[in-house]
């Protein structure tokens, strides 16, 4: 593992700069996060990454994971839309499986104080750039499902955009909120109404969590909403 990776919140926009560079092609591309107009860092060429992933995978090379955190998906647009209704303000907010950070970066342009984490380091280079501008209410931090406990638990607030696709990830998932949530806390996942994650709405009905959930439309795809699910503890 490369040093300059596990020292990432140490480095300056520069190093974080130089160090993007060095390891995938990227580019700033302009965004809507929270309403408001910016632009996030984002891997170029997304597919060619999958594509080299899964060429890795058949050659029988372990350990490979597949970079679906380098595409935002209309799940994070659509949780990043539903914080509307929620009051960040000075809140801490965990979110899990951040990706590019956009739902993440969302709540700190509201005024939370935002945890954004990951299982991967390659994403977290670009967060760290995409959530420059607000790095005085950001950390930025490895955390793996069923592996890593974050120092700072009791979190208020955690999202999740798409992070409910691999079942046999549904336990660790859920062990991660347990470490993570304040007693009194909400989880808000998201995802495109896939068949997986409907199984995952029926699969946590039997647990002691408390489930519901609600839609969101985009104007991109109307006919396509993302749906919302809220977890509380039972």
């Amino acid at each position: 593992m490369n040093d300059s990776l596990r020292n990432l919140p140490s480095l300056s926009y520069d190093e974080l700069i130089e160090l993007a560079n060095s390891s995938f092609p990227w580019h700033w591309e302009p965004s809507v996060v929270a309403d408001r107009s910016t632009r996030m860092a984002v891997a170029s060429d997304p597919d060619g990454m999958l594509l080299e992933a899964c060429q890795r995978q058949d050659a029988g090379e372990e350990g490979v994971i597949d970079p679906f955190w380098a595409t935002t998906w209309r799940a994070a647009t659509g949780l990043d839309k539903y914080l509307d209704q929620l009051n960040l303000k000075d809140q801490q907010v965990l979110e899990v499986g951040c990706g590019t950070g956009h739902v993440g970066f969302s709540a700190a342009m509201r005024g939370a104080q935002v945890t954004l984490t990951d299982g991967v380091y390659d994403p977290l280079i670009l967060v760290h750039l995409s959530t420059w501008s607000v790095r005085d209410r950001c950390k930025v931090e490895r955390l793996r499902f069923g592996v890593d406990t974050l120092s700072k638990k009791d979190f208020p607030f955690i999202f999740g955009s798409d992070v409910t696709y691999l079942r046999q990830l549904w336990p660790e998932l859920l062990e991660c909120l347990e470490h993570h949530l304040a007693p009194e806390g909400e989880v808000y996942l998201s995802d495109p109404f896939r068949i997986i994650s409907t199984e995952f709405s029926e699969w946590i009905k039997n647990t002691s969590w408390i489930y519901s959930e609600f839609s969101i439309d985009l104007p991109d795809d109307p006919a396509h909403p993302i749906r919302i699910m809220k977890l509380t503890r039972g």
